[in-house]
């Protein structure tokens, strides 16, 4: 997957840039490298094929940012922290993508039990 992708407002640490294109990374299915113009870049997976668990609720508002109106139109992309002791991915703050309108949000998910730093197991890792 290759998409142009316009965030409705800027994704958090990545300054100003909110365009970006989502390119997939040869080998690894479902990991993307997000990358702006200026060369900022992220690391992200597609939640369902990583943390296959994870069921986000997004609310109307939310859904309305990026005039997503039927939940198979979104991807929620989650940001990876490669470490020493492993990688883990931020569940508390996915990028939700409208892959009809190429428009995206870093949308925080509040009042929901989701981690900060979720861990990825092996299991988790060799799905992709």
């Amino acid at each position: 997957m290759s998409a142009s992708i316009t965030f409705v407002t800027p994704p958090l640490g990545l300054g100003d840039a909110v365009e970006f294109s989502l390119r997939g990374v040869d080998g690894a299915e479902g990991l993307f490298a997000l990358e702006a113009a200026d060369g900022a870049r992220l690391f992200v997976l597609d939640a369902s094929r990583y943390v296959p668990d994870y069921s986000p609720e997004i609310n109307d508002a939310q859904a309305g940012l990026i005039g997503l109106e039927k939940a198979e139109d979104g991807l929620a992309l989650v940001v990876a922290n490669p470490t020493e002791g492993g990688t883990t991915v931020n569940l508390l703050a996915p990028i939700v993508l409208n892959l009809t309108n190429g428009l995206a949000a870093q949308l925080i998910l509040d009042d929901q039990d989701w981690s900060l730093q979720h861990r990825l197991t092996v299991a988790q890792k060799a799905a992709s």
